[in-house]
């Protein structure tokens, strides 16, 4: 299982994540390519070296150009083209000082341009939760919903850039663990859309909840609510412990520290046990990668079954990988409920907070479990009811399965008044003439 530590003693940005990536080898080529995927255009990736204190690192930006810089393109099949951004208004995140900012959009419309873009799985599962997370504490901020969220610079394309490279970064390397160390959260004052506020900014300190903070260590805005986001959704507090090294990466800031060297490092590396004995020589076979993920389970005998499919509906919106309910015998012979989510294991506590919240249980158990996963991929084939998205698995004798998503089959099936069998046997079809 691969761990990546983030080692923020000067604090966390979106852009200096990304830069420590490609300082431990992600490949700048991939990186464009899977950012390809969000169908925007008019922009480009910087990369340069930097050295802070003398130490080498990857500094890394988004530019914008062009008269469409910036532009979402709407993709799918009902789509007209390309969508112009809003303009700046509303309620939303506040300033990222590094990097280049550039339009302001609702959190409902990234999360569309997430839900098309053709990204691997885990990564658009990853980057959704970052978003959503950041919505949520925005929402509480401003006393508004998570869907009537505007954010401000984290909505601009170099934030969008930021937080989908570092899910596609995470990917690349397999990362299945990610930990953060305490967070120096500077101080000061910074000027963002709704005026002066305080540092740490209030959406900052709101998604660092639970985490081991440093108020007043620094002189200036350490933490940027893009970082914060990201450590909030993916990330759990601590130290490794016993870890094999791997590689080690630095990503720099855009500003020059007089108290530290301006660095996020990230050391990538593997458990002990998992370095001496890798999956393929246990016995995972080819191509299955180990996770280590929590299980969550709640019996409940004493609620109104009705609301039972909201909170499945909620714990999804949580960020849970999977949720299942099954009928069970309680105490005194009173029928009940098993209610069962997986889980990455840095979601335990708040996907626990949610079923407290939306279940009648007074208790949550929980245990580690290791699964083997087949390696994903994401596909769109054309198909004559319009484009359908894909997923398609690798087994370990190597041939390939592919199953089409059911909400786009349903869509196209209810668009061309058709069954949805129809639909679904044309884009397998169509995957299997891809090569699928």
């Amino acid at each position: 299982m691969a761990i990546a530590y983030l080692d923020a003693f000067s604090g966390i940005s979106g852009d200096m994540t990304v830069g420590a990536f490609l300082d431990l080898g992600m490949p700048l080529a991939t990186l464009e390519a899977g950012l390809d995927a969000l169908g925007v255009r008019g922009w480009r990736l910087d990369v340069a070296r930097r050295v802070r204190s003398g130490i080498a690192a990857t500094k890394f930006s988004v530019a914008l150009g062009g008269p469409h810089a910036g532009e979402f393109d709407a993709g799918g099949p009902d789509a007209g083209g390309f969508v112009p951004a809003v303009a700046p208004r509303g309620h939303g995140a506040l300033r990222n000082p590094e990097g280049t900012h550039g339009p302001h959009r609702p959190y409902r419309e990234i999360r569309a341009l997430l839900e098309r873009a053709a990204l691997p799985p885990r990564a658009s599962d990853r980057a959704q939760r970052v978003f959503r997370g950041l919505a949520v504490a925005e929402g509480k901020i401003h006393g508004l919903p998570p869907d009537q969220v505007t954010f401000h610079e984290v909505g601009a394309l170099d934030a969008i850039v930021d937080v989908v490279g570092t899910a596609l970064c995470l990917e690349h390397f397999g990362v299945d663990e990610i930990l953060v160390s305490p967070l120096p959260l500077g101080s000061g004052f910074v000027r963002t859309q709704h005026g002066v506020m305080p540092v740490p900014a209030p959406a900052t300190l709101e998604l660092l909840t639970g985490f081991p903070v440093r108020p007043d260590d620094g002189a200036s805005e350490l933490v940027t609510p893009t970082g914060a986001a990201i450590v909030a959704a993916l990330a759990r507090p601590g130290t490794p412990g016993e870890i094999v090294p791997r590689a080690v990466g630095y990503g720099a800031g855009t500003r020059e520290l007089t108290d530290r060297p301006n660095l996020l490092r990230v050391v990538l590396g593997e458990r002990p046990a998992a370095a001496a004995a890798p999956a393929a020589a246990a016995g995972a076979g080819p191509g299955l990668r180990r996770e280590t993920m929590v299980v969550l389970e709640a019996d409940v005998d004493d609620m109104n079954p009705e609301f039972l499919p909201a909170a499945v509906d909620a714990l999804f919106a949580a960020g849970a990988r999977d949720v299942t309910l099954a009928p069970v015998q309680m105490k005194k012979g009173r029928p009940g409920t098993l209610l069962r989510v997986i889980a990455e294991p840095a979601e335990r506590d708040r996907l626990a907070g949610v079923m407290l919240r939306e279940t009648s249980t007074i208790g949550v158990r929980s245990h580690a479990v290791e699964r083997l996963v087949l390696p994903r991929e994401q596909r769109t084939v054309e198909t004559p009811y319009g484009a359908i998205r894909v997923k398609v698995v690798t087994l370990p004798d190597g041939s390939r399965r592919a199953a089409p998503e059911y909400e786009d089959c349903l869509r196209a099936a209810r668009a061309h008044d058709t069954p949805i069998s129809e639909v679904h046997g044309a884009a397998l079809l169509a995957a299997q003439g891809s090569g699928s």
